[in-house]
């Protein structure tokens, strides 16, 4: 099979994208695509790429949130310090954070307009709340383009803010500058997380999505308390938005020795008044490339994922359950979630009854875990990732539920490598497509992390994990054995491993009925027909 057929068979189409008016091309090639498992690996990447800027340099980002003090490495700058040090060196650095409606009762700066005023030496970052209502720019990015050096460009998009409780390593034993949220999590909350580093091509798509947001000259936020408190203290210098226009883009970076992964952007906007310029329509391509690819999964799906619900997004999961009788999928969720109080319940209920769906479809063929740490704490699962076969992988900030594919300004990366890799089986799927050196890589790196299994790649200890049915039984049976050693009083040594059998809530009804309106209507609301 020719390397272009298989992208057309895996990726979107320019017509199947559904938007004619974005600048994003339909795919790039020749990119070189790097997993960054765990914020302690991803922050000292990004603290590196931000202290090699200098005069002519480009630093543009976006975010859901950001703590101005969380610190990238252990003694080195914070988020802050590093994005204003940046900007003093000559770099051009321009930035957009949610800006969340309910600080309306807040006098005080909150995180997001902290993180706006402690960014500074020329430096702009703008609190954007040009979303749909009720919605939210989910985005979680960063691209660096450096002037006469774009073999160094560089862009980090996943799921990690650079925010406190992130910046967890593979012990996660948590982040020393910790987010309480929960009894259940401890303290120091442990967190497990996954980013990806770009470069090549697909840089300056993601630059596109950014400067795409950043013209928009919608006004920045239509909520009086919001607009007239940013004039007082001076946060804008008038209502309508102008943004400050960039420097031109530079070139494209071309393919670099090495990069052998095909980038395709996947995003989710929601149809707005005033429209986005780029989408005035929407844009749920995030929804129909994990259609597409799901529709070619045969043997593995592997899913990590913070929430896990609506019935539109599971169906999807569950509809190649059906067709696909040899069809295994692998879910790893937190085993709490983070939420208290009167939000958990409509959480929990959404999520169950996603189980079921899926139970429904695939029965024993569906495989449950959540993850704790070697001192029996759990461990918060971030990560968004979707695995199909061993050929295409997806690293999201979009969570599978209805909100993130319908709602909320999404982006997540999938990749499929032009190189194939030759360990057996070399094509798990049988459709010819063959195992992929970036998605089989991404899921091995995955389950090492999971099974206590340190090591390169390539190290014989992967054997059982290559073939889709033995790394199921390899994850069945460490779960196990660690639930049956806290069945027995944890007598003995703790088994290796930290998978735990995920366990299902159970809700009294008088929760499922007051929980079902809010889960409908708040915590999941949908802005158009799910595609």
């Amino acid at each position: 099979m020719r390397d272009d057929e298989l992208l057309q068979r895996w990726f979107l189409t320019g017509a199947e994208r559904g938007n004619d008016a974005t600048r994003l091309p339909a795919w790039s090639r020749g990119n070189r695509v790097r997993p960054l498992v765990d914020g302690a690996t991803y922050f000292p990447a990004l603290a590196a790429a931000l202290d090699a800027t200098g005069p002519g340099d480009l630093v543009l980002f976006a975010d859901w949130q950001g703590d101005p003090d969380q610190r990238l490495t252990e003694r080195g700058p914070t988020i802050a310090e590093a994005l204003t040090a940046a900007a003093r060196r000559g770099a051009v650095v321009k930035g957009l954070v949610w800006r969340s409606p309910r600080e309306w009762q807040r006098l005080v700066p909150t995180r997001r307009r902290h993180l706006a005023q402690r960014v500074r030496g020329g430096a702009q970052v703008v609190l954007d709340q040009r979303v749909r209502n009720s919605g939210s720019h989910h985005q979680k990015f960063i691209v660096i383009r450096y002037a006469g050096r774009p073999d160094d460009d560089v862009a980090f998009v996943g799921s990690l803010d650079p925010a406190h409780s992130r910046r967890d390593d593979s012990a996660h034993l948590g982040d020393p500058q910790p987010l309480a949220f929960g009894k259940a999590y401890g303290s120091h909350p442990s967190w497990h997380d996954v980013h990806a580093e770009v470069r090549g091509p697909a840089v300056a798509d993601v630059e596109t999505v950014f400067r795409e947001r950043w013209e928009d000259r919608a006004p920045l936020s239509l909520l009086p308390w919001q607009v007239f408190g940013d004039l007082l203290r001076r946060a804008v210098r008038r209502l309508l938005h102008r943004p400050v226009p960039l420097p031109p883009p530079l070139p494209a970076p071309v393919a670099g020795t090495g990069g052998s992964c095909a980038v395709q952007l996947l995003r989710t906007y929601p149809p707005r008044r005033p429209r986005y310029p780029f989408a005035p329509e929407g844009e749920f391509s995030i929804a129909a490339g994990h259609a597409k690819a799901l529709r070619r999964a045969r043997r593995l799906v592997h899913v990590e994922e913070q929430f896990l619900w609506s019935r539109q997004v599971v169906q999807v999961f569950a509809d190649a359950l059906r067709a696909a009788p040899g069809l295994q999928l692998v879910v790893l969720l937190p085993r709490e979630p983070k939420r208290g109080g009167i939000a958990a319940p409509p959480l929990v209920l959404g999520q169950v009854h996603a189980l079921r769906l899926l139970r429904a479809a695939g029965g024993d063929r569906v495989h449950v875990f959540d993850l704790e740490n070697h001192d029996g704490e759990p461990v918060y699962v971030h990560s968004k990732v979707t695995v199909v076969d061993d050929v295409w992988a997806c690293v999201r900030s979009d969570n599978l539920n209805r909100r993130s594919w319908t709602h909320d300004s999404e982006l997540s990366v999938a990749v499929l490598d032009e190189t194939r890799d030759r360990r057996e089986p070399a094509d798990p799927a049988g459709l010819g497509d063959g195992a992929r050196r970036f998605a089989r890589d991404l899921r091995l790196q995955l389950l090492r992390e999971h099974l206590d299994r340190p090591g390169p790649r390539g190290d014989a200890q992967d054997a059982d994990l290559l073939d889709p049915d033995s790394a199921v039984d390899a994850l069945r049976r460490s779960a196990a054995a660690l639930d049956a050693w806290y069945a027995g009083g944890r007598r003995g040594p703790r088994p290796p491993g930290r998978l735990r059998v995920h366990r299902d809530p159970v809700l009294p009804r008088w929760q499922q009925f007051l929980a079902a309106p809010v889960y409908r209507l708040v915590l999941d609301p949908s802005a158009a027909r799910h595609r």
